[in-house]
């Protein structure tokens, strides 16, 4: 089918174009991030007009405001009549609310990439707006993270067997498991006691990660005996090695206080939604009526209820920060204190 006159591209417009415009984009694999609640994202690799190549990670919720953002500017009215500025977008591929999460961001992959391939074919105009060329555009972290497989970019070749290498196993860095330990999220392992695991860096003061019988994650130091320990440079915390952030928590009950250490696979700077923590904390602690909070400069409770609070209590636990208590490289600057959501005499409520 034809598109309408004013959908058509003209060859001279295409060329006065800025060479760093996107003007294709496939999806070369998907990656599955154990951020706060677990999730895929699309690793999707960009070419410009200029001709370079890049690789920039999306989730499909950033496709979708994506798609909203557009909507709102250029959707004619009438799909059969579109007028100036305006033009007709191509399908989103809906939301999904059930379903296993690999499942379903494997079935999206050909309707986003249809998607993508109809939206940089529209007017050249349109590539110019604002917030399409920053969804496409790779950031720093987008050009620090390193692809894995990238299954939809390789070409199918013949399986040669190859010989696997042998490890050797009095070399390698290891602890043994003294206790057993069950892992509350995917991103921590499960141990049994004389399991003999593998070290891979060190989380933070109380935390590694290692592989045991072919999984990889992080467990808890006190729960296992190192044999031979991690070289410094990979037990000091430091460097572009961590792959986790941890955030430190806890559960504030009549009986007492809980602590823990969650650890995520998500930047020190991310916003976590209001509803990504709750299903967080409801996991940590196995409770469900629970509220969160955060205190305040004065050393008050402040319960947190939403987005806009989470974003208040980042902001506000950063400025106490500053100067304040010294924390390891990969630790949130902000804490999080659940208390029973029914339980309101944890606040100061003096007039």
């Amino acid at each position: 089918m034809s598109l309408p006159p004013q959908q058509l591209r003209y060859k001279s417009d295409f060329d006065q174009l800025p060479n760093n415009v996107p003007i294709s984009a496939t999806i070369a694999d998907i990656e599955e991030k154990k951020g706060f609640i677990d999730y895929f994202r699309f690793v999707v690799e960009v070419k410009t007009k200029g001709w370079s190549k890049y690789f920039i990670y999306r989730r499909y919720r950033e496709f979708f405001s994506l798609h909203q953002i557009l909507e709102s500017r250029y959707a004619p009215e009438d799909p059969d009549r579109p007028g100036p500025n305006t033009c007709v977008l191509p399908t989103l591929p809906g939301k999904v609310f059930i379903g296993n999460k690999r499942e379903i961001a494997e079935s999206r992959i050909p309707e986003l990439n249809t998607y993508m391939k109809r939206l940089l074919g529209l007017p050249t105009w349109l590539l110019l707006d604002e917030d399409l060329r920053m969804f496409f555009y790779q950031t720093e972290q987008d050009s620090q993270h390193q692809p894995r497989a990238l299954r939809r970019l390789r070409p199918p070749t013949r399986k040669i067997k190859t010989a696997k290498p042998k490890t050797d196993l009095f070399s390698s860095p290891r602890a043994e498991a003294i206790f057993d330990f069950c892992g509350s999220s995917k991103a921590e392992l499960n141990l049994k006691r004389g399991d003999l695991i593998f070290l891979l860096h060190r989380v933070n003061a109380e935390w590694l990660e290692g592989t045991v019988n072919n999984q990889t994650g992080i467990f808890p130091q006190s729960f296992v005996k190192v044999i031979k320990p991690l070289p410094e440079s990979e037990s000091e915390g430091e460097g572009e090695g961590h792959t986790y952030s941890c955030l430190r928590c806890y559960l504030l009950t009549p009986s007492g206080i809980q602590a823990r250490d969650v650890c995520v696979q998500e930047d020190l700077n991310i916003q976590p939604t209001h509803k990504e923590l709750m299903s967080r904390m409801r996991d940590v602690f196995t409770v469900d009526d629970i509220a969160l909070n955060y205190r305040d400069g004065e050393g008050d409770l402040i319960r947190v209820l939403d987005d806009e609070d989470v974003l208040l209590m980042i902001k506000e636990c950063r400025g106490q920060a500053a100067g304040a208590v010294q924390r390891p490289v990969n630790q949130f600057p902000w804490e999080l204190l659940v208390t029973m959501a029914s339980d309101l005499s944890v606040y100061n409520v003096e007039a």
